[in-house]
């Protein structure tokens, strides 16, 4: 069993990792839309490109994750050490940015970007591999995974709250003057996120330790890499996770319009994000508990409904609504916990299953996150310029902050719709009569 001082140091990095990703996908949009002055459509449009540039730069990092694993018991950890100082500089340029005017905002935000999610790519895919290495016992693995979850957890949580505590003190740089609220503190966020970053990293590569070398793969990598896509099973949860994973990364891209324009609360956004992203993480045990005893799938398509159902009433909501939009944030933010704890789940069972090639870790992880971040490419690509099309400006009224609402709450809820009837007929769940078999291989 993996010893406790050596699963807390490395599962440290997850914590600014997940501190690093909420606010690039979640106030990105805004800051430079609004406090930046660049166009909507523009910033859509050089999201969605950098988003898919990353997500297929995601496979290839994997790639070469599990060459250098093959090679060295430091392997993978070299990726990290190139990954997190380009992480730390893309970041605090994406919040700094010394440039002014739209077309030299745009750019240094495609520029940004660029560095920024190479950094983070490279990094957290051999971060990844790492943990599946360390245990080769099958609990052992899930104790990896759910300690490494623990510290996201508090990472999402810290990247939700500290920006609108910071926020109340003089920003110590700023790019606008008029910037204030959530803006003036995720300006100055990005300056505290780099020595968490360090500290972290430092911690986790000192107290992680080396996995005896994976056996090479050579010149089968480049199959193995895509080797998910020939499994029928891959393919159906693929077809469920797409369309699900898109009418996630909506809101995500359009939260801070939506408190802002809508119901008039910028002062409460993070508290929205906390409520959230703490009501998920409370109820991952509670759809872990619904899963044993209904199925993986069928627990997860509860939540899908759940999560509709709970967000459909996002769509009425106005100035003054903040109460009932924290109802909101709980309710979809418990169904949002059926999707942190379970399709992770499933994809173990299918790679268990499809006899995973030895060193072909980060190839899977590769591909996994590439198929997450095309998700979020999806939502930038089409949310923000269909506003710019229905007439939604930041700021503005009647007419674009009803087309905000129904992009908003409407379209994702359709989407996660057809996600559900994916679902329904995917057959992707772990039978029991298969549960038992491999418990008695003792491979569970």
């Amino acid at each position: 069993m993996l010893p406790r001082r050596a699963l807390f140091g490395y599962s440290l990095l997850a914590m600014p990792l997940a501190m690093a990703a909420l606010p690039i996908y979640v106030h990105v949009p805004n800051y430079y839309a609004t406090t930046l002055g660049a166009p909507l459509a523009w910033v859509g449009a050089i999201l969605f490109a950098a988003r898919l540039l990353d997500a297929v730069q995601d496979p290839l990092l994997g790639y070469f994750s599990d060459r250098a694993a093959g090679g060295a018991r430091q392997g993978r950890f070299s990726l990290i050490l190139l990954g997190v100082p380009l992480l730390a500089i893309g970041f605090v340029a994406l919040f700094q940015p010394p440039v002014s005017g739209p077309v030299a905002v745009s750019l240094w935000l495609a520029i940004s970007l660029i560095v920024v999610y190479f950094g983070f790519s490279a990094a957290s895919i051999s971060y990844l591999a790492i943990g599946a290495e360390l245990s080769a016992d099958y609990h052992g693995r899930t104790r990896v995974s759910a300690a490494r979850a623990a510290f996201g957890i508090v990472g999402v949580m810290l990247a939700a709250t500290l920006p609108e505590l910071l926020a109340q003190r003089p920003p110590a740089m700023s790019t606008d003057g008029e910037a204030g609220g959530a803006v003036a503190g995720v300006v100055q966020f990005s300056l505290v996120f780099v020595p968490v970053l360090l500290v972290c990293s430092l911690l986790t590569l000192k107290l992680t330790p080396r996995p005896v070398p994976a056996k090479a793969v050579g010149e089968n990598t480049w199959r193995a890499m895509f080797a998910p896509f020939r499994h029928r099973e891959f393919r159906w949860l693929l077809a469920v996770t797409i369309p699900s994973g898109v009418a996630g990364a909506i809101p995500a891209t359009l939260i801070l319009f939506f408190v802002d324009d809508v119901l008039r609360a910028s002062h409460l956004s993070g508290l929205f994000l906390a409520v959230y992203f703490l009501s998920g993480a409370l109820a991952m045990p509670a759809w872990v508990a619904v899963s044993r005893r209904t199925g993986k799938k069928n627990a997860w398509l509860v939540g899908m409904l759940m999560a509709v159902a709970a967000f459909v009433w996002a769509f009425a909501l106005g100035p003054g609504d903040a109460l009932a939009f924290a109802a909101v944030c709980m309710l979809s933010g418990i169904a949002y916990g059926a999707e942190l704890a379970l399709p992770p789940s499933i994809l173990a069972d299918l790679v268990d299953r499809g006899g995973n090639e030895p060193g072909a870790n980060g190839a899977y992880f590769g591909l996994w996150q590439m198929i997450e971040k095309l998700n979020l490419a999806a939502a930038a690509g089409i949310a923000l310029p269909l506003l710019a099309y229905l007439g939604y400006q930041p700021g503005s009224s009647g007419e674009g902050v009803l087309a905000l609402s129904a992009t908003y709450a409407l379209l994702p809820c359709a989407i996660k719709l057809l996600g559900g009837a994916a679902l329904w007929l995917a057959p992707i769940d772990l039978g029991q009569a298969d549960s038992a078999a491999l418990a008695t291989e003792g491979r569970v």
